[in-house]
């Protein structure tokens, strides 16, 4: 590969994880700011009890970190490893 691509992919997937990260962190400020309002609409809505939906929102931040990590970060590394390598 040459090595003009290996840092633009380098750059994209570090750039891509970064906003990956800053989203998620206004996934959590919005989701505990928010918590009281949309708990009791998604319990009345959807009939999700309040420790369920907890265990929901568990579950996407942990979904997210994994995506986050193994699909943007580990490529950026990997190719930041090579760029370094030539």
């Amino acid at each position: 590969m040459e090595h003009e691509k290996i840092i633009f992919f380098r750059n994209f997937f570090f750039r891509a994880f970064i906003i990956g990260v800053l989203f998620a962190i206004f996934y959590f400020i919005v989701t505990y700011a928010l918590w009281d309002t949309w708990a009791a609409w998604a319990a009345h809505v959807f009939k999700v009890d309040e420790k369920a939906l907890g265990r929901l929102v568990l579950m996407f931040f942990v979904n997210l970190r994994v995506v986050l990590v193994f699909f943007f970060l580990v490529p950026a590394l990997a190719f930041h490893w090579m760029a370094r390598k030539k």
